[in-house]
């Protein structure tokens, strides 16, 4: 995705959550796309606006981005300026960074050099100088010479354990690294053999949770050490039984030690305002701006508790929940208020159900559904009451 009218190209990106939550950027190892984030955006996205991108050549994402007016060599910091301008054309001043390896590099620069910027810093697989230059040079020419398949060949045995090695999950990151542009994944590499943060690792005031596999090759104990010492009450989560890609190989620990980090030192209220502010969204989304502005100018002291109860778990949880569509659930809801004949719900309801794109044929035959199991008497009213909210709406 690029924005209309800017200078060059964006990082090719994908959103997931609402654009009213927190905002968190994720960024990609070295020869993966933005897929390499799949196992833990659904539930990342349930409180947070979550932004993946791809390394220039990667996925989407042009290979010229990282080609140099003047000709010189790119850095991690001109990909920390990339994602910094595709935070600007998404209106993102503040948020939270999380990077795998390449992607961790990313966002320790921006944390450096940016503090204002980073909220939070999350480090997976990744360190403040990843291998040795030398290592980095000898592979950008290899990839300028033979392309990634080399390279891609035996990726799979620095990524994953051997028992991972062969899954779909890692063939298909595998097929990623493949398909990236060869020119663009050697700019990768010169820009890591320059890398070298460790100096600057004082710096970094933003909290910051630091991830690392056991059997991670690529980023041995002694590297993840130096993030530890030089990043000021910095914290660290191994993951047993995983390599260099502990996100994929491992997604539920790696999930854990995020969303712990993500939310540690907030109290019980501010817990709960990224549900609350993602509920306030689809409840409008769902049930329309006149009908949530009526019922928030009628909330008395007595009904604050219950009104925020509904828009931070009916709304905020259930309905924003990504393993069921929006039409989905307003055919469960429909089937439920007819059984237990809540008439006025069911008329807001059949509402919301043309709203979030049922035709009135698709609601008569959820309807006919409910006949059967809900009864015919339940179901001849609610015929009743969706016959004039279609009336209403539609004609």
């Amino acid at each position: 995705m690029s924005s209309p009218g800017t200078a060059q190209p964006l990082l090719h990106h994908h959103e997931d959550g609402l654009s009213a939550a927190p905002p968190l950027i994720l960024g990609p190892s070295l020869g993966t796309s933005l897929a390499v984030w799949d196992p833990q955006v659904p539930a990342l996205a349930r409180q947070h606006r979550v932004i993946r991108w791809d390394l220039p050549g990667h996925g989407g994402s042009p290979a010229g981005l990282l080609t140099q007016p003047d000709g010189r060599p790119a850095t991690v910091g001109d990909l920390a300026r990339l994602v910094l301008e595709l935070a600007d054309a998404l209106d993102i001043d503040r948020f939270a960074y999380a990077g795998i390896s390449l992607g961790g590099a990313v966002g320790a620069w921006l944390a450096v050099h940016h503090p204002a910027r980073v909220e939070s810093l999350s480090l997976l697989c990744s360190a403040a100088r990843i291998g040795e230059p030398q290592d980095w040079h000898e592979r950008a020419s290899l990839v300028r010479a033979h392309g990634t398949g080399p390279v891609a060949d035996t990726a799979a045995t620095r990524w994953f354990t051997r028992p991972f090695q062969g899954t779909p999950a890692a063939d298909a990151l595998v097929a990623d690294l493949r398909a990236a542009d060869p020119a663009a994944y050697a700019a990768c590499c010169q820009a890591l053999a320059t890398f070298d943060l460790r100096p600057q690792l004082p710096r970094i005031t933003a909290p910051t949770l630091v991830v690392a596999g056991r059997a991670d090759p690529a980023v041995p104990p002694g590297r993840t050490r130096e993030l530890l010492d030089g990043i000021p009450e910095a914290s660290l989560t191994q993951v047993a039984h995983t390599a260099h890609l502990a996100n994929v190989e491992r997604p539920a620990p790696v999930l854990a030690a995020l969303l712990g980090h993500l939310t540690e030192g907030t109290g019980p209220a501010d817990a709960d305002h990224p549900r609350r502010t993602a509920g306030a969204a689809v409840r409008r989304a769902v049930l329309g701006d006149a009908h949530v502005d009526r019922a928030t100018a009628r909330t008395t002291p007595f009904t604050s508790a219950f009104q925020d109860f509904i828009t931070r778990y009916a709304w905020g949880e259930i309905w924003n929940r990504p393993g069921l569509s929006r039409t989905t659930r307003s055919c469960i809801t429909l089937t439920a208020l007819v059984a237990h004949g809540h008439h006025e719900e069911l008329a807001l309801h059949i509402r919301a159900a043309l709203r979030n794109g049922l035709t009135p044929d698709e609601i008569a035959e959820v309807l006919l559904q409910s006949a059967v199991y809900c009864g015919v008497p339940a179901a001849n009213a609610a015929f009743a009451v969706a016959s004039r909210i279609i009336e209403e709406e539609v004609h």
